[in-house]
């Protein structure tokens, strides 16, 4: 049980670790927390979407396509650092570089590394997203200035329902094999079904109920209400409430997996 709850004050000292970190790595995600948000929305808001025309009722009430499609982009944004900061780096410090080892010979313990190496997770979605935000908003998609500051934080959100369950399957792993399926059936076919690029009633019934319990449709949907400035206050509360009990439900599942992994 102590593992599980941590102490929030040793939790901080690992921020240094985890700004060294950073410090010696943003440079190779900069670039791309620019260029890449720019590039999708000239190639699919702009180019592509100039032959799509369709009435706003059928767009969840957005404008044009581009406004249609830039929430869906950022919270795919969220989704995709989730994945990346949660898998391969995971793996690098269970097993090729050993690092939670060092750490869980201190006085730490393993819900503390797990916080502090989530809080960094977050951190980065916060700052990548708040990036892809201000790159679209000169293309006049947001039609709701406090939607767009709110959506900021739902991104954090977002990022921590993906990073915690993912966190855990991926510090229960003996190597990295299964990362290769988990972007291709996993986050490839949440990009793309999820009401990021079309509204999920093109899908079908069946698939449309899916679509509707996945992660990323509940993070696109809050999103794209907060930034058209028409939420609807029932569904909001409802994705919150998925996200924060996903979230949660990941964060036992890391902890105990990381703890047989490096206690017992």
């Amino acid at each position: 049980m102590a593992a599980l709850t941590p102490s929030y004050a040793r939790a901080l000292r690992l921020a240094d670790y985890w700004a060294t970190v950073y410090k010696r790595t943003w440079k190779g995600g900069v670039i791309t927390s620019f260029v890449t948000p720019f590039f999708y929305v000239v190639a699919m808001g702009v180019l592509l979407g100039d032959y799509v025309t369709a009435d706003p009722a059928r767009l969840d009430g957005a404008s044009s396509y581009l406004s249609f499609i830039a929430p869906g982009m950022v919270a795919a944004q969220a989704m995709t650092i989730a994945f990346s900061e949660t898998t391969y780096p995971v793996m690098g410090m269970v097993k090729w570089q050993r690092i939670y080892h060092s750490m869980i010979a201190s006085p730490l313990r393993v819900g503390e590394i797990v916080l502090a190496q989530i809080g960094f997770i977050v951190l980065r979605v916060a700052f990548s997203c708040a990036v892809f935000l201000a790159v679209l908003a000169p293309f006049g998609v947001f039609e709701s200035v406090w939607g767009t500051l709110v959506a900021l934080p739902v991104q954090m959100l977002l990022g921590l329902a993906f990073a915690t369950p993912v966190f855990a399957f991926a510090a229960g792993l003996a190597d990295e094999s299964a990362f290769a399926l988990v972007f291709r059936l996993g986050m490839i076919p949440l990009t793309l079904f999820s009401g990021t690029f079309f509204p999920i009633d093109n899908l079908g019934p069946v698939l449309e109920a899916v679509a509707r319990v996945t992660p990323l449709w509940q993070g696109v949907h809050l999103t794209r209400m907060l930034v058209l400035g028409d939420v609807q206050w029932g569904w909001a509360a409802f994705h919150v409430a998925y996200l924060l009990a996903l979230g949660a439900v990941g964060w036992f599942l890391t902890v105990r997996r990381l703890t047989r992994r490096l206690v017992t």
